[in-house]
């Protein structure tokens, strides 16, 4: 089937690929919109999956603050040169990135650094809320809970705030993918007026 420039300039404003990638990924799924954007994500993923373990010791932190004036947040988003990031796309990311920690309020960016204490906790009340259920199916009843959990307060597994269909980790991926460098969401510090800070 013939691909017009109308369909490939519609790709390329959903995906940000380039012209000839586009078109390739038309081709492949016979000119179907949604199938070709899920091929060049599956591409961008896996770019992404090479890159990954590549130093990151460029970067830059973006800060955002909320129009009240009430949040604020800072984050450090890195990247292996310095040229990346200047990148517009790479840039966009962050400033984007900063919006939607000011809107989700994570606690962390990986599961692997929430606290233990956390964790245990939210365990056990999934626990509680399964008592009487057959024992063969607790444990995946709880797993599920703690994953659901995360989904909710982990930076890369929360839903994409321009795009709740795909999580931060996501469309990291996307844009390790498309720029060819490997990225790091590294740390984020969120201030909110209302809220009173631990003192531990």
């Amino acid at each position: 089937m013939a691909i017009t420039a109308e369909a490939v300039r519609k790709l390329r404003d959903m995906s940000g690929q380039g012209m000839m990638e586009c078109k390739k990924a038309l081709e492949e799924a016979d000119g179907d919109q949604t199938k070709a954007l899920e091929l060049l994500r599956k591409k961008g993923f896996a770019t992404a999956e090479k890159r990954v373990g590549r130093a990151t010791a460029n970067g830059i932190i973006h800060t955002y603050i909320h129009h009240n004036k009430r949040i604020g947040v800072l984050v450090q988003v890195n990247c292996e040169t310095d040229f990346v990031a200047r990148n517009t796309d790479f840039i966009k990311f962050a400033d984007d990135l900063s919006k939607h920690i000011a809107a989700f309020s994570p606690i962390a960016v990986s599961r692997s650094q929430v606290d233990l204490k956390i964790v245990e906790s939210e365990r056990e009340i999934a626990k509680a809320q399964v008592v009487g259920k057959p024992a063969n199916i607790i444990d995946k009843i709880v797993e599920g809970k703690l994953d659901k959990y995360f989904a909710e307060r982990v930076l890369l597994e929360q839903p994409w705030i321009h795009d709740d269909k795909q999580s931060v980790g996501e469309v990291l991926k996307s844009l390790i993918g498309k720029i060819g460098e490997n990225m790091t969401i590294t740390q984020f510090a969120r201030f909110d007026v209302g809220v009173v800070p631990s003192e531990e």
